[in-house]
């Protein structure tokens, strides 16, 4: 919402002296989010209205060039005189008898732009005729700005045009919607800083003898439906240049001046208008649903299909406006109208909100109605409008209707004084309370009653409790005065073992070279479609949110790795290369026979039962871990190549997990989505599968535009078990016997096999086996593999001798050989 300071004051007493800084603090203090301060660049020297006195076309050139004569006022002229001034311009929307804005030669425009007298185009252009984006007040330059007939020639134009004019811009949450407007703005900073405030909206309306125009209300969701009907207006009056110029400022374009009228009755007010062209009209109004398949045109030139949730008003004719979102174009506002029908109506909040997001069609209007709008103001602000529609275009106002359907309930609530201090930590006088309550606009019936009888005013949907009267009076006290007590630790067990493995592993990754990241953690059909996930995947199987925060991604995760792989690949969209990313967090996995959970009340506490079925009815939320490598795991340097990730690097990083969680993990190959089917792995404790690792399918990586065999894991740290207590390994002193041996076994068959069976055959004796070498060629015969390993031979209580040692080494090759026919080579 941007608010002109001098619009707002308008309403409230601003102490002198302050600005829009100030405002801006004043209303940041009392819970608003300030974006922005817009202050008008300076102007010096001269700048004066003038008034067009002659326009020569000078037609010789390339483009059109004028050369115009202009009355700037008594001194203003040549060398002081009363003399014309004869300035040269390039723009056409300006007609003799016009009044414009010179800037006199001296004057230095916004921008560092100074104007001085000068010959150009075969004349003296002595000054400047100026546009909005010259004088700095506004984005604008089809064209001269043009001001009001009655504007006085020679004075000063900085006070008409707003020069010294500031914008506070404000971003306002959803449960404060009467801040849309300047009347909502004035209250609260007139509150904010203890001065006066004038209600624009307390006026007495006049009475009208006749009806504005005949309404039906068919439908519930509307709840008042205000006419007023003006007749004889003049269409070709130009809006004044006030209401455009603080339209403007507002960030409201100019349209004509029965549709900037209501815009700015709107932004004055926040009540939302729309005007009728009345001769368009075919007879009766009705408020109605959508009948389904039936189309509107609307403002924007788009014929739009309709649903039977969304709400009409329609005439004999069929639709003509989408309530509380859009006009149709059947009965527009023209060039040509002479008589108008002015729509002031209250909307079910609910309703325009669906239909505004279901049409992908938000308007200035819409987002009013669906935070909520004063269903008390609909007459008063379309009789506003129509005043200043008469007042500025001539006309009539023939008559108002105001048809009442199904207002909302207007709430008492029972405020204890001592609530205060309970909800907020510190007390506040009664005096207090009941001033600032007052001051937003509630109505107290007994100043003395403890509890308060509070009916919160029409504009303000949002106070339904005492929790919530109490917070108006904290905000508006200032929250800076309620004291600051950092409540003791309650004494506790600190964090459990999962916490702390998970910061181990968390920490172990990082010093590995990852980086971690905290990705969206929703996804949607298209992001496990890019995995290659089979239709019968138990993954594709979420749980969907009624009301995603992104319509595209509308369920919970089931996998780490589409969050995970976003992020690589919007990092690669935005320059960088070789990503190690890592994520630890919940997937969300739905039970297939999980209980329906029951409709519970929010007034009292669930019985153990329904806590019991709720519970039961949530999907199981285990922790996992995922690693992504794309491109160089290793960097080149100069000391030499760089090597990137591969599947080795990520079955590698699933075994450092399991070495860090105190596991023994296997490796064993397996194929599953979206891995390569010949270079994935499962990781099992004992038999039991708790995750997958491994390259990258290449469908995938090309899906998604990563590096060449990038790598993935995941796994489950939830199926990965706690760690034994640990024993402390004895160390022995006698030195270690080493022996290498290569074994010559099938390619079927897995070197971690191999590995089991030597360590099983060797014994206590055996301290360790590591392979080192993988060799097929010509020295072994076609489809076998030769395994190099390392041995490592210790007693704990003797040196070993020689033959004990290869009676060690003899054992356990005889036990691979037995396991996986290995031979000696």
């Amino acid at each position: 919402m941007r608010t002109p300071v001098e619009w707002l004051s308008d309403y409230v007493s601003l102490p002198p002296g302050v600005v829009a800084t100030d405002v801006a603090d004043a209303l940041l203090r009392i819970g608003f989010e300030v974006e922005d301060v817009h202050t008008v660049p300076e102007t010096t020297g001269d700048l004066v209205i003038g008034q067009v006195l002659t326009i020569e076309e000078l037609t010789e050139f390339k483009k059109p060039i004028r050369f115009v004569r202009v009355d700037v006022g008594p001194g203003h002229g040549p060398n002081g005189s009363d003399e014309p001034r004869e300035i040269i311009c390039g723009a056409r929307n300006f007609a003799v008898g016009d009044k414009v804005v010179i800037a006199l030669p001296g004057s230095v425009l916004p921008g560092g732009f100074a104007i001085a007298s000068r010959s150009t185009y075969g004349h003296i252009s002595d000054g400047m005729i100026c546009s909005v984006r010259e004088l700095g007040i506004g984005t604008e330059h089809d064209g001269i700005l043009v001001l009001d007939a009655n504007a006085q020639i020679g004075v000063d134009a900085r006070g008409l045009i707003g020069s010294h004019d500031s914008v506070v811009e404000l971003a306002i949450t959803p449960d404060r919607g009467y801040a849309l407007s300047i009347r909502g703005l004035a209250r609260e900073t007139g509150a904010a800083l203890d001065v006066p405030f004038i209600d624009p909206a307390d006026v007495n309306l006049p009475e009208r003898a006749e009806a504005g125009w005949p309404v039906t209300i068919a439908d519930a969701g509307c709840g008042r439906f205000v006419t007023v009907r003006i007749t004889g207006i003049d269409p070709n009056v130009p809006t004044p240049f006030r209401i455009r110029r603080r339209l403007q400022a507002a960030g409201i374009r100019n349209i004509s001046l029965a549709v900037d009228v209501t815009n700015y009755v709107m932004l004055e007010l926040g009540h939302p208008l729309h005007a009728f062209d009345s001769g368009k009209l075919a007879g009766e109004i009705t408020v109605r649903r959508a009948t389904a398949g039936e189309t509107l045109k609307t403002l924007d030139g788009t014929v739009r299909t309709l649903v039977t949730d969304d709400l009409l008003v329609t005439d004999e004719s069929g639709p003509i406006s989408m309530a509380g979102v859009m006009g149709g174009e059947s009965t527009e506002i023209s060039s040509a109208t002479t008589d108008v029908v002015i729509e002031a109506a209250y909307w079910d909040p609910a309703v325009i909100s669906r239909a505004a997001r279901r049409h992908k069609l938000g308007s200035e209007a819409s987002r009013r109605y669906e935070r909520g709008v004063d269903p008390a103001l609909s007459a008063v602000a379309a009789e506003a409008a129509a005043q200043l529609l008469v007042r500025y275009a001539g006309g009539e106002i023939v008559g108002r209707s105001d048809v009442v359907g199904t207002l909302p309930a207007q709430p008492v609530i029972e405020l204890p004084l001592g609530e205060s201090e309970r909800l907020a930590g510190r007390p506040y006088e009664a005096s207090v309370i009941l001033r600032r309550l007052e001051q937003i606009g509630c109505v107290i019936d007994d100043r003395s009653a403890d509890p308060l009888a509070v009916t919160p005013p029409t504009w303000r949907p949002d106070l339904t409790r005492p929790a919530d009267l109490v917070e108006e009076v904290a905000r508006l006290e200032d929250y800076a005065t309620i004291p600051t007590i950092l409540p003791g630790a309650p004494a506790g067990t600190g964090l459990t073992y999962g916490q702390r493995r998970e910061r181990r592993i968390a920490d172990d990754l990082a010093s590995a070279g990852l980086t971690e990241v905290l990705a969206f953690p929703f996804v949607g059909t298209a992001d496990l479609d890019a995995l290659g996930l089979p239709a019968d995947d138990v993954r594709r199987f979420a749980t969907s949110l009624l009301n995603p925060l992104d319509a595209d991604r509308p369920s919970m995760r089931t996998t780490l790795l589409p969050g995970l792989l976003d992020a690589v690949t919007r990092n690669i969209a935005r320059g960088a290369r070789d990503l190690s990313f890592f994520e630890i967090g919940q997937v969300f996995l739905p039970s297939s026979n999980a209980p329906v959970p029951p409709a519970t009340a929010v007034d009292h506490r669930p019985s153990e039962i329904e806590l019991a079925v709720l519970n039961s009815s949530l999907p199981l939320q285990p922790r996992h871990v995922a690693v992504v490598l794309a491109g160089a795991i290793e960097r080149a340097g100069w000391w030499g190549k760089g090597r990137d990730g591969s599947w080795a690097d990520a079955i590698e990083l699933a075994r450092r997990v399991g070495v860090t969680a105190g596991v023994d993990l296997r490796v064993v190959p397996a194929e599953q989505a979206p891995w390569h089917p010949g270079r994935c792995a499962s990781i099992r404790v004992g038999d039991w599968i708790v995750g997958y690792a491994g390259e990258l399918h290449p469908a995938v990586v090309e899906r998604l535009g990563l590096p060449a065999r990038s790598a993935a894991l995941e796994l489950d740290l939830d199926a990965i078990p706690e760690r034994a207590t640990p024993v402390a390994p004895q160390i022995s002193p006698f030195p270690p016997v080493h022996l290498d041996v290569a074994l010559v076994v099938s390619d079927e068959v897995l070197a971690a096999d191999v590995t089991s069976a030597l360590v099983a055959g060797g014994g206590e004796l055996l301290e360790l086996v590591r392979l080192f070498d993988v060799y097929t060629g010509d020295q072994v015969a076609g489809g076998s593999k030769s395994l190099a390993f390392s041995l490592v031979v210790r007693a704990p209580d003797r040196t070993l001798t020689a033959a004990e040692a290869l009676t060690v080494r003899d054992a356990a090759v005889a036990e691979a050989a037995r396991r996986t026919g290995a031979v000696l080579r």
